[in-house]
């Protein structure tokens, strides 16, 4: 609206001149330049009294539009200021909050397909990105925090101190582990992964504190490899889906989750099979040991982990089972 009061006094300007004083159009726009911008230069030739008239009330016309043109150009900056201070509190509030986060640093490829499945799985997480193009288009599904990922204030902006895992997706090595050193002294609990573009940057980053080391140029040269050597296995991997909740086909369970059951002494115990349908294809010992295909007699240790397979109603049985049993726990203490 602004502009084209703007516009539209120049318009008339040129032609009142044109028509009203006999000015050529160069004579008209010159005349209607100097007077709407009231710089006091002198007229091209003398005026007549109806030209005289006609720039009074050009002058007057363009004090007014010119003072509301520039007082909505000075509103809108302001209220978009204004919009994203307030923005910036809201995110800040929402981080303040979080407690036993993600934090994701940059949100380029592999930041987003990290950022994606952690969405899928419900799992709150914030994202360090310095890219301001990048954040305004996804401010509105991603928590940001924006700035350089080498900055601790950023990490400390993100809440690493209540934060739980880290995940280091920028493309380079040096930079990814400047940020796994800090991140560690400023979180020792942290769990860290890292990206690593190069072989001989995996033993550094883990050295500097990455709890696991990730090269995604490896990993998918492998899985084209694998598809060529073995391809009907892959495929069958490929359909084990985890991407989200209600589509995955495995689950990580904490034993504590089957301990509320005093009777659930071992794995024949559990007789998940029967209940749910789930069958247990592994087993994390409290040491960080594997075991594939344990044997129905294992017994059940706290801080260990089982490994179950299923469909997804399978699956989201178990799930239902748990809430259940933890109801019921609740209620008898």
């Amino acid at each position: 609206m602004a502009e084209l009061l703007i516009v539209a006094v120049l318009v008339i300007g040129v032609l009142g001149y044109r028509y009203i004083a006999d000015f050529s159009w160069l004579e008209a726009f010159y005349m209607t330049v100097i007077t709407v911008s009231t710089v006091g230069f002198s007229e091209v030739r003398p005026l007549d009294p109806e030209a005289k008239i006609f720039t009074v009330f050009l002058i007057i016309a363009s004090v007014f539009i010119f003072a509301y043109a520039i007082s909505v150009i000075t509103e809108y900056i302001l209220s978009r200021n204004a919009l994203q201070l307030l923005k910036k509190k809201k995110v800040k509030k929402l981080i303040n909050n979080l407690s036993d986060h993600v934090i994701v640093c940059g949100y380029g490829r592999n930041g987003m397909q990290a950022a994606e499945r952690l969405k899928s799985y419900k799992k709150p997480f914030v994202v360090i990105e310095r890219n301001r193009e990048v954040i305004e288009k996804y401010e509105d599904e991603v928590l940001f925090v924006e700035g350089d990922t080498n900055d601790d204030e950023m990490l400390v902006q993100a809440g690493i101190a209540k934060a739980k895992y880290l995940i280091v997706a920028m493309p380079d090595d040096a930079t990814n582990l400047f940020v796994v050193l800090s991140a560690r002294q400023l979180n020792p609990n942290l769990f860290i992964v890292s990206r690593a573009s190069l072989v001989t940057s995996q033993k550094k980053l883990e050295l500097a504190g990455a709890d696991k080391v990730i090269m995604p140029d490896k990993i998918g040269g492998d899985h084209m490899a694998s598809l060529v050597v073995m391809p009907n296995l892959i495929t069958f991997i490929n359909k084990l889906s985890t991407e989200g909740q209600h589509t995955t086909n495995l689950e990580e369970v904490a034993i504590e989750d089957f301990l509320l059951n005093s009777e659930n002494n071992s794995l024949r115990d559990l007789d998940l099979r029967r209940k749910t349908g789930c069958t247990i294809i592994g087993y994390i010992a409290p040491n960080g040991e594997y075991i594939i295909n344990p044997e129905a007699d294992l017994q059940l240790q706290p801080k260990s982990k089982v490994i179950v397979l299923g469909r997804p109603e399978q699956i989201q049985k178990l799930n239902e089972m748990f809430q259940i049993e933890q109801t019921s726990f609740n209620e008898n203490i």
